[in-house]
């Protein structure tokens, strides 16, 4: 498989984004897909995911009321729409999915779904600037 991501950019606080991600060879059954995202000097975190099966999305308290991810019908592409960005989300972005349970983020949290994603985009940089 694989998360062919576009693209990042610059955008000034307050501002919105959104990026898109086609994912290729998506597992048949369960599975999660959603963004992770990388700052400068600090470890990937799981930023919001949804689960196949159920729809049910997971994110960070950090991003809530301002990030959202949706999907298209065939479930294929999926996006993430940012509003009300702020420096703190200055990363890169990184589509991932794997074939992961439900339920699995209710008993390990999003930390631990982040590492048991297997399949990674490149990753695009999102800069909030003024």
């Amino acid at each position: 498989g694989a998360a062919r991501g576009v693209w990042g950019g610059l955008v000034e606080p307050g501002g919105s984004l959104s990026l898109s991600c086609a994912a290729v060879g998506l597992p048949p059954n369960s599975y999660y897909i959603g963004w992770v995202r990388q700052a400068p000097g600090k470890e990937r975190e799981g930023v919001i995911v949804i689960q196949h099966n159920d729809g049910q999305t997971y994110y960070l308290d950090s991003v809530a009321g301002r990030f959202t991810i949706f999907r298209d019908n065939a479930g294929n592409l999926v996006y993430l729409h940012m509003k009300n960005v702020k420096p703190e989300d200055t990363a890169v972005y990184y589509c991932a999915f794997g074939a992961i349970r439900m339920g699995y983020v209710d008993d390990f949290g999003l930390e631990g779904l982040r590492k048991a994603m297997t399949t990674w985009g490149k990753g695009t940089l999102v800069t909030v600037s003024s």
